[in-house]
């Protein structure tokens, strides 16, 4: 069965590291469109989805690194600033972890269509990671889109919930430099 039609798992892992170093640009614009907005707590939160996303992207560097792949850093996509609603830049975050979500089970499928049992596992840990980050905006999309207008509700669920935050994950790959 040929594949040259198909990206190679090593591909696909260097296009992922540009997704995350993204995804983590893309949770810094909304976290300071919500700081802009005088909302602490949800600025707060995306701010440390940022740094989330940086250091998945730095595992797969880390990674990479460990397999004695040439690695080149990419430079990161164009993202949103500007919305025109409080439950705008959230939507845009789910969509996000759900495109990620699919980009991680390609990279699977891609280990395991070559016969990479390591790069298999190593995504395995992916694959858990999303299903709780998906989850979580699932969970704050569904709180602001309850709250209306009263966008003070969402803070407060906020002070009183940790959406999202697990802590650290001992089984978390190790970080280039470490993770922050």
């Amino acid at each position: 069965m040929s594949r040259t039609s198909e990206a190679s798992f090593v591909e696909l892992l260097t296009q992922q590291v540009r997704h995350e170093f993204t995804a983590s640009q893309q949770y810094i614009a909304i976290a300071v469109w919500f700081d802009g907005h005088d909302l602490p707590r949800l600025a707060t939160h995306f701010y440390l989805q940022s740094v989330e996303e940086r250091n998945h992207a730095m595992m797969m560097v880390q990674y990479m690194l460990d397999r004695d792949w040439a690695l080149t850093v990419p430079g990161v996509d164009e993202v949103r600033n500007d919305f025109d609603a409080l439950t705008a830049p959230i939507k845009l975050a789910l969509a996000q972890e759900k495109s990620v979500t699919n980009q991680i089970e390609a990279l699977f499928r891609a280990a395991r269509a070559e016969g990479d049992v390591l790069g298999e596992q190593f995504m395995l840990w992916f694959l858990k990671e999303q299903v709780e980050e998906v989850a979580a905006m699932n969970t704050l999309l569904t709180i602001a889109e309850r709250a209306g207008d009263d966008w003070f509700q969402i803070e407060d669920h906020l002070a009183r919930e940790a959406v999202g935050d697990s802590g650290k994950d001992a089984s978390a790959p190790a970080a280039a430099g470490g993770a922050l």
